[in-house]
């Protein structure tokens, strides 16, 4: 979905990659000035709104090329038909290949014409030509390319990463003829349900101020402004949100009600018409082209969204290819990263490069040029703890059976349930002046390693359950969706419920060498000088975090009509975390985390029934949370299990 900061979007359409992303192939970057002509038009829309659009044309005129085309809310910047990116599509391979490249700032935003809207509502029914979304914006731009752009093949393929990939799931539904392959990468789907905006009704705080401090109601058309980097008065975001209080602090400090955008994310705290005008996944209908799914299984931003685009689209498209991809990245990391770590986690290859070269680019070779390609499944997914790519026939697996991992006594973890004949229950005090970090270290915004970082410092916090299963005799394979099942109460009238499932690496664990250390001095030879390093992160006995999840306890009868906790009262507490895909190797344990807060990552929950984001002061109290165990009551979480 959404990058974080705005500013990251810009390197991913324009193609600015930081030197860190390794090029894919050590040869020299292909010139694209040497073989392609840029021009710059603007299309007509069929209400007489004009998009901004850039072509980039092969110079190469003997043989016919198929179009590709991003549309983005973030700049096709830059303007002026002497001005060239760096890089063209999805990968440099696509330029080489040869294609006609197109680029258009979509309506409202930029160069282009006509008024934004935020995920603009998909119209299932148009009465004229005044009734527009994006399905008819790319259906205009499709016709007037197929006639005004010469020596094309009458083939159109489009892809987008993140915001752009919403723009591709909308731009084919009810799609043109001429549209005959697409790829939503980590789409936009539902942002209240599971993308950007709120996960299980909390509201997504630190990736949503630092997404709209930068991306800003526009007068258009505008070329890019100049957005200075915000101010957080230090290194600390845990401390600067702590220290903005409640969540209307934001708009009357910094937004001063300038940004409509921001409002709206705050104000909509229910899954009320707002949000569910934009539950794209209710219209992907009517598509007619081959689609390839992307996502990446440590995606801050977007998890949810690529698993409901593909399962929208195969139960309303039967008869195309509809496929899924899922690898060991972060939010967009498979566009230009390598894919071999994130953070202190290996995976063994260069997946990212793997993706971009054996499954992203043969699919658009296939569906636009007619190339020979090996059959791609229905899931192609990447197996993390084993790193290895496996194949299936659809997602989750066939052969993956239900199982719950049942919360014991004494902090234990078991798929047996527990024998206590009557109620017991974990309890910890819950204090939202002192939130449970979500990282151990100073950071601004939402490190993007934090999806797999070491849980150590969280298993030994007062206000953190912690359950884990004895060393595992054999591997233990979890491939789908995570579906907390608790029995819990409060003392309060509201609360969130954090689940975690972690990989607990054995004592054992071998501790890899660290990248450009120097070879031992020879023998005889003084030491070589050197300063003191910080400490090596050990990862014996680490803690890898797979997936946390929160649930606001408000909303576990329905998301639309919060209701109150009754103090004391036990209530059951279900809901489903995005999947993952991952092999918990023989003598590592699964761990499970509970939890209330988990700051800045998400805002913090008064433990009052209130409307959080009009939430006082005195209104944040602490509570005591407990988690019921036996007697009918029996909490845990059910996964899916390989057999």
């Amino acid at each position: 979905m959404r990058f974080r900061i705005a500013l990251l979007f810009l390197i991913f359409t324009v193609g600015l990659m930081p030197r860190s992303w390794a090029q894919e192939t050590p040869r020299e970057q292909f010139n694209i000035r040497e073989h392609y002509t840029r021009y710059e038009y603007r299309i007509p829309m069929r209400d007489g709104v004009h998009l901004f659009t850039d072509v980039y044309v092969p110079k190469d005129t003997s043989v016919a090329y198929p179009f590709m085309v991003n549309r983005t809310p973030y700049s096709l910047a830059p303007y002026g038909e002497d001005q060239y990116r760096p890089r063209l599509g999805p990968s440099e391979a696509f330029a080489r290949s040869g294609y006609i490249f197109v680029n258009q700032d979509v309506r409202g935003r930029y160069m282009s014409e006509g008024k934004f809207v935020e995920m603009r509502p998909h119209l299932d029914e148009k009465h004229g030509n005044k009734d527009v979304d994006d399905s008819t914006d790319m259906y205009d731009t499709v016709e007037w390319l197929l006639h005004n752009i010469p020596n094309n093949n009458g083939k159109v393929g489009i892809w987008g990463v993140s915001y752009p990939g919403f723009y591709t799931s909308a731009s084919i539904i009810d799609s043109h003829p001429a549209i005959k392959a697409a790829s939503p990468q980590a789409p936009m789907t539902d942002l209240f349900m599971g993308d950007d905006a709120y996960h299980g009704g909390a509201f997504m705080l630190s990736a949503n101020f630092g997404f709209y401090a930068y991306f800003r109601p526009q007068d258009n058309p505008t070329p890019p402004p100049v957005i200075p980097g915000f101010d957080y008065g230090g290194p600390s975001a845990y401390d600067f949100f702590l220290k903005l209080g409640p969540l209307s602090n934001a708009n009357v400090r910094y937004y001063h009600s300038q940004n409509f955008l921001w409002n709206d994310q705050v104000g909509h705290t229910t899954y009320d018409d707002y949000w569910k005008a934009r539950n794209l996944a209710a219209h992907l209908k009517n598509i007619h082209c081959a689609v390839l799914t992307v996502g990446g299984w440590f995606d801050g931003e977007d998890l949810s969204g690529p698993f409901k685009v593909y399962r929208a689209i195969e139960q309303n498209n039967p008869g195309i290819y509809n496929g899924l991809v899922e690898g060991p990245w972060i939010h967009g990391g498979w566009a230009g990263m390598d894919g071999e770590h994130l953070g202190s986690v290996s995976f063994g290859a260069k997946t990212g490069q793997y993706f971009r070269d054996n499954i992203q680019f043969p699919f658009f070779e296939h569906y636009l040029k007619g190339k020979g390609m090996e059959d791609l499944p229905k899931a192609y997914v990447f197996e993390t703890g084993t790193n290895v790519w496996r194949k299936y026939p659809s997602w989750p697996p066939p052969n993956a059976k239900t199982r719950v991992l049942y919360f014991q006594d004494n902090g234990g973890l078991s798929f047996t349930a527990p024998e206590e004949k009557q109620e017991t229950f974990d309890e910890y005090v819950s204090d939202p002046a002192k939130p449970v970090p979500f990282i151990d270290y100073a950071a601004i915004r939402v490190p993007q390693e934090y999806a797999v970082s070491d849980q150590r410092f969280a298993s030994t916090r007062t206000d953190v359950l912690v359950y884990k299963t004895e060393p595992l005799e054999e591997d233990v394979t979890i491939a789908g969706p995570i579906s907390p099942r608790l029995f819990v109460s409060t003392t309060g009238t509201d609360s969130d419920f954090v689940v975690k499932i972690i990989d607990v690496y054995p004592p054992d664990y071998p501790q890899p060498e660290t990248p450009g250390t120097p070879a031992a001095p020879a023998a005889g030879a003084p030491p070589r000088p050197r300063d003191i390093p910080p400490p090596p992160i050990v990862l014996a006995s680490y803690q890898q975090l797979l997936r946390g999840w929160p649930m606001r306890a408000k909303f576990r009868n329905s998301f639309e009509k919060p209701e109150p906790m009754v103090p004391g009262k036990v209530e059951e507490l279900d809901f489903t975390a995005p999947d993952i895909n991952h092999t918990f190797r023989r003598n590592h344990r699964i761990m499970i985390h509970v939890q209330s807060t988990w700051f800045p990552l998400i805002d913090r929950n008064p433990q009052t029934f209130v409307n959080i984001p009009d939430a006082k002061p005195e209104d944040f109290k602490k509570a005591t949370e407990r988690v019921y165990r036996g007697k009918g009551k029996s909490s845990g979480v059910i996964v899916h299990v390989l057999e």
